[in-house]
Formats: C-alpha cells, structure tokens, sequence
C-alpha cells in the first residue's frame, strides 16, 4: 500500500508537470473506481489544474473549487504518461481504473493490481466530504510532541496499530511502521500507552523523513522498487538483520503479514504467530 513517502513523490513529480494544464477528458475503466456522482466527473474537463497535494495516503488533484480525491488502497498506484494512450479503454478489463487526458498530450492512470478493487477517486467540492480524509488524523510528519505523547497515553492497543490507525496518525502503513518500530527496538506488540513517545516520534520523523528524501525525485514507475531497496525488516522474512544479525521473523494475518527482527526487538525471543503455528502441527 502506497504511504506517505510514496504518495509525498508522486505530488512532487506529478505536481512539477501538471500544474498549468488542463484535463481534456477522463476514461473510466473500471466503474467501482468512481465513489462519487455529483458533480459528474466531466465536470473537470477544460479546467485548469491548479495544484497537487496529499492528505495521509491520499493525492489530491485540486482545481479551483473541486478536488479529486485519489486513495490507492492496498494495490493501487498512478502511471503517468509522457504520451496518454489514445485507444479505447475497456470497462472491466485489467488493472486500469481511471485515465486521465491533458492538453499537453500527457496524461496519468490510477491503476489496481489484483481481482479485489478497492482504489478510489471521488470528486468533491470541499476534501471533507470524503469520510475517510474527514477522520483523518494529524499528518505523521506534523503532529506534534503533545499530540503524539496524549495518542498514545489514551490508547492501551498495540504500538504497530496505533501507527497504522489513519484516525489517529495519517500516513504510517504496514511497511513503514516495521521499519519504524524496528529502528526505534520495540515490539509491534508492545502496548502504546507504555512507549516513550518522544522518542518514538523523532523515530517516526527519522525514518519517513529520510524516505522521502530518496523518493522524491524519482519517477512513479521507479518509486516502488526504490522504496523495496531501503526497507531493512519489512518483506524480508528469513534475511538477515542488518543491524545484529538475527533472523528477521514475521507474523502473519489473513490479509497481510508483519515483519520483525527477534533481535532488536523483542529480546530474541519470537512473536506469536497463530497461522503458521498451525500450518507446522
């Protein structure tokens, strides 16, 4: 799932070519994609696109007086195009959810890997009329050390959740929330309310702000392998850690698996991981 690393670089390059131009048309290719009706997504055609931004995991296109909202979910990402496709887009035919067409001749795809379409857009006068950005929480690059310390004292969950609850912290996913509590040396288990929150968040501030910079000014197609290369625990179940030698450990979930260093984190010992205790019985 695209972050706030990723989705920071696609504002910056997208943003740097796009801004000034005006969109020309717009191709649905996957109906589920559209979350809203009024005003119709033609709507935006002929308008001059005036900025791009991010809230949480979401890249916003922003006109005057409307914005379209972009949430990729967990397979989602944009493909920009030097020179847009000028073929017919099949409804319901591979991963392309939404074209969109430039006066410029370029253009950019949000796109869905996988049969489950869970991406995106909405076009809306006002950002909050999107649920999830109303309840969005402070961004995780701006909450400060107040909020962040009163977060976690009002929550008794696991530290690993809190990070990735987008009500409470906007922007922390499944990846980078690893690569946090790994550099930070505590257990995704570990209670939120029992973390030193000071510490966690110059962490927090650590390892994002640092993806963000090796992201920033690189392609959307180059983006995600980039974002693989500088991940130390997160997918890298059996490796070995790089800061003491362990054996990188995982949990595993229906829908998705954590990743973990024995290590320096939980003092070597192993997580609880129901799923595959029961595939080794």
């Amino acid at each position: 799932m695209p972050e706030l690393p990723e989705v920071d670089a696609l504002v910056h390059f997208v943003g740097s070519r796009i801004v000034g131009d005006f969109i020309t048309r717009t191709d649905i290719g996957e109906l589920s994609i559209l979350k809203t009706a009024d005003p119709p997504l033609e709507a935006i055609s002929g308008l001059e696109i005036s900025g791009a931004s991010r809230v949480g995991k979401a890249l916003i296109i922003e006109f005057d007086g409307l914005d379209l909202m972009c949430r990729f979910a967990r397979a989602g990402w944009l493909i920009w195009h030097d020179q847009v496709p000028t073929g017919p887009v099949r409804m319901g035919k591979g991963p392309l959810g939404l074209r969109v067409h430039l006066a410029s001749g370029a253009g950019f795809d949000i796109s869905e890997a996988g049969t489950k379409k869970n991406a995106s857009v909405a076009l809306v006068h006002d950002r909050i009329e999107v649920p999830a950005i109303a309840n969005t929480g402070p961004d995780a690059l701006s909450i400060d050390d107040d909020q962040f310390a009163a977060l976690l004292a009002d929550s008794s969950s696991r530290i690993k959740t809190v990070l990735e609850d987008q009500q409470l912290i906007a922007g922390i996913g499944n990846a980078y929330s690893d690569e946090i509590l790994h550099t930070a040396k505590l257990s995704p288990f570990a209670p939120a309310d029992g973390v030193d929150a000071q510490a966690l968040l110059e962490v927090i501030r650590g390892v994002l702000g640092a993806a963000r910079e090796a992201l920033n000014n690189l392609s959307p197609a180059k983006v995600k392998t980039m974002k693989k290369r500088g991940l130390r625990v997160h997918g890298r179940t059996g490796q070995t850690c790089p800061v003491c030698g362990s054996t990188i450990a995982e949990v595993s979930y229906a829908d998705k698996s954590l990743q973990y260093c024995p290590g320096c984190q939980t003092g070597g010992k192993k997580l609880s991981d129901r799923r595959m205790d029961r595939l080794l019985k």
